[in-house]
């Protein structure tokens, strides 16, 4: 039922469905797969890179200085030093040229640069150089202002050596450019990356384009699953039927020859954590087939008609795979029976999906080497047309393990584990009535945690023992405040559960019995518990006596009641009332059940029997219950001299076990169960609280 710690190694695709390569007769399969260079074919060019070289050579070019750099200066300089006139030379000046209305370029006659005055002008670098100018600039105010200031400063002088001044507007090409194309640029990059995001990413509003497409998972010859059946555990029947679903995919000529037919599916049935997705995995890797792994609620969307498209693509892309394998976990999130929505009109879509599946499984398609598995806990609320043959034509049953499986699925998870000496699965297997395999997985986890976190070398057995209680009640809670008189009350409580449990036939016996703080419980009792498959009215009555052994014990000693019982009172209300209305355990009912199997009675507001009978049924619980009470508390105050030693015994210790009830009340006058190979331990227990909602 479990998958063992070591993964087993990758042995590829094998047998008889192994697929030829995809190259033609006579040519060579090149040297390097997908991902790999060596020696085989270059990665492809990618036009991103020119994208890239131009948009960086155009960014280049808006600053590189083909020639010189102008020197700026200010306009005081400009008039006191460059802007006068000399008698034997006239002036320096060449021409100025007004840029913009705010930029001035003065131009030097390439004569006059010799004088000492010019000396910062740069001489140019790169391509070219500086001497046609511009040598200097500066900014203006005003345009006008400056014409007139110009215009002044020459009135003396002659008329030929006067200088004119040109006003230019002039653009930069590439930054008008790079102005239009960047905001454009940006939202084209913007748009493809969310075109992107809505193709294939992931998060809010991911995958839009393919919404219709299958969420399934795939397990092909370079993923495959590596797990087989002996990484399972237990289930010898449910792997004897999924092995004959192996061979069918392994060898489909030895059935099809007889003329038989290849299942259609089979579907896994069982509580959580039986181990039934594991199956499915072990029958893909036992397989070596492609393997398509999703849930019911992939199909489940916001939009009309995405989870029939999503089931189309998914037998589309089985098809093209077969043979192999499709797992749907949780199929009842899509399979449930149609009509029995709760919420009017909500089901529509979900019906379907249904019915979409329904055709691809059975309609007039052939499916031949596609095998569906699926699984699910809610069986009975599954549609009739889905259960059918010839579309889930076999359904597993994967029950809780018993002894001898259990000790089976502890030896797969004990194997990554550094053992104590002594410590045998078997042992183990015992104390643990009721785990599933997921919950051995956590006992072995658990032991390995107790161990280092208590700096041990190797895990032992009280490790694991630690790891059940653990599991089972919660974790110990010693620093929890509680007062002298509340953990008086805890004690009697449990010891009226442990000494009403072994004075009854057929109650279970007491194994230990504990008050130290553990999870929400201020009490527990562990019991050893007969294993069996049909209950007597004697035994469950047993049961019920044994379990208000405690709130018996504590009218008993202290003459009133507290709200430690509510777990008790729970359970035996709910055990009550299924003897009456469910197993017709009652005289005045009768042979009568009101139990509903196929859950279609499960969203009725209307019972299935009248007002009277469920007067009588209330009247005939409450009788059956308080019948009990009274018969725990004659058996508690015929020993209550020995109920009183065994509370205050267990306020001394806090933890007392078999022995130590043996030495009060003497041997238990029943004979215990033959079950010398499957004794186990079942924890009961009880809780004691001052609230309650403080229950287990």
């Amino acid at each position: 039922m479990d998958q063992s710690g070591k993964k087993q190694s990758n042995k590829g695709l094998q047998g008889e469905n192994k697929k030829p390569a995809g190259n033609q007769p006579g040519r060579r399969p090149p040297a390097g797969g997908p991902g790999n260079n060596k020696g085989g074919r270059k990665p492809g060019f990618s036009f991103y890179w020119v994208y890239a070289l131009l948009a960086a050579v155009f960014i280049g070019l808006q600053f590189f200085n083909w020639g010189g750099t102008a020197t700026e200066i200010s306009q005081r300089r400009f008039e006191s030093e460059i802007l006068t006139w000399d008698e034997e030379d006239g002036t320096d000046i060449e021409k100025i040229v007004i840029v913009n209305q705010e930029l001035v370029e003065v131009y030097i006659r390439e004569d006059r640069l010799y004088k000492e005055k010019y000396d910062d002008v740069d001489p140019g670098r790169g391509i070219g150089d500086q001497r046609s100018g511009p040598h200097y600039t500066f900014r203006i105010a005003s345009v006008e202002n400056f014409e007139n200031i110009v215009r002044e400063v020459q009135g003396e002088w002659p008329s030929e050596d006067r200088i004119d001044v040109y006003a230019e507007t002039r653009r930069s090409w590439g930054t008008d450019v790079l102005s239009w194309l960047l905001p454009i640029g940006l939202l084209i990059a913007f748009w493809i990356f969310i075109m992107r995001r809505m193709a294939g990413g992931g998060g809010p509003g991911g995958q839009i384009f393919n919404i219709g497409k299958s969420k399934a998972t795939l397990f092909d010859k370079d993923t495959h699953v590596s797990i087989d059946f002996k990484d399972v555990a237990g289930l010898e029947e449910a792997k004897v039927e999924l092995m004959e679903i192996v061979d069918f995919l392994k060898n489909p000529k030895k059935y099809t020859e007889l003329g038989g037919k290849i299942p259609k599916g089979a579907l896994l049935v069982g509580p959580p954590g039986t181990g039934k997705t594991l199956l499915a995995k072990a029958v893909a890797g036992q397989a070596q087939v492609p393997f398509f792994s999703l849930s019911g609620s992939d199909f489940v969307e916001m939009f009309v008609g995405v989870g029939a498209s999503r089931v189309r693509d998914l037998f589309k892309q089985a098809k093209e795979k077969a043979p192999c394998i499709i797992f749907i976990d949780e199929i009842d999130a899509i399979g449930r029976a149609r009509g029995k929505n709760p919420v009017t009109g909500s089901n529509d879509e979900r019906e379907n999906t249904l019915n979409q599946l329904l055709a691809e499984m059975d309609g007039f398609g052939t499916n031949i080497g596609v095998i569906i598995l699926a699984a699910t806990n809610r069986a009975d609320v599954l549609d009739r047309a889905l259960m059918r043959a010839g579309r889930f034509d076999r359904q597993i049953h994967v029950e809780m393990p018993d002894l001898t499986e259990r000790e089976a699925i502890f030896k797969v998870h004990m194997k990554p584990l550094k053992l104590g000496k002594g410590l045998k699965p078997d042992f183990l297997a015992k104390q643990t009535p009721g785990f599933s395999g997921a919950d051995i997985a956590n006992v072995c986890n658990e032991a390995a945690l107790i161990a280092a976190r208590r700096n041990k070398k190797v895990v032992e057995k009280q490790h694991f023992l630690d790891a059940v209680d653990r599991i089972i009640g919660g974790l110990e809670k010693r620093n929890k405040i509680i007062s002298p008189n509340e953990k008086k009350v805890i004690a009697y409580h449990e010891s009226g559960h442990a000494a009403a449990s072994w004075m009854l036939e057929h109650a279970h016996p007491l194994v230990k019995v504990t008050i130290v703080p553990r999870g929400k419980a201020l009490g527990a009792a562990w019991y050893l518990p007969e294993e069996r498959q049909i209950s007597t009215f004697d035994q469950m009555f047993d049961e019920i006596t044994s379990t208000l052994g405690g709130r018996a014990a504590e009218e008993i000693i202290f003459g009133k009641i507290s709200t430690g019982a509510l777990n008790d009172l729970e359970k035996v209300t709910k055990q009550a009332y299924a003897m009456v209305v469910y197993f017709g355990l009652n005289k005045k009912i009768g042979n009568i059940s009101f139990y509903d199997s196929s859950g279609q009675n499960e969203y009725t507001f209307t019972k299935p029997y009248s007002e009277r009978t469920a007067q009588t049924i209330d009247e005939e619980v409450s009788a059956l219950v308080e019948k009990a009470y009274h018969r725990a508390k004659e058996i508690l105050e015929e020993h209550k001299d020995k109920l009183t030693r065994l509370g205050d015994q267990l306020l001394e210790k806090e933890v007392i076990f078999r022995e130590d009830l043996e030495e009060i009340f003497g041997e238990r006058p029943f004979p215990d169960p033959e079950t010398s190979k499957e004794k186990e331990i079942q924890v009961g227990s009880s809780v004691v609280s001052s609230k309650p909602g403080k229950r287990n």
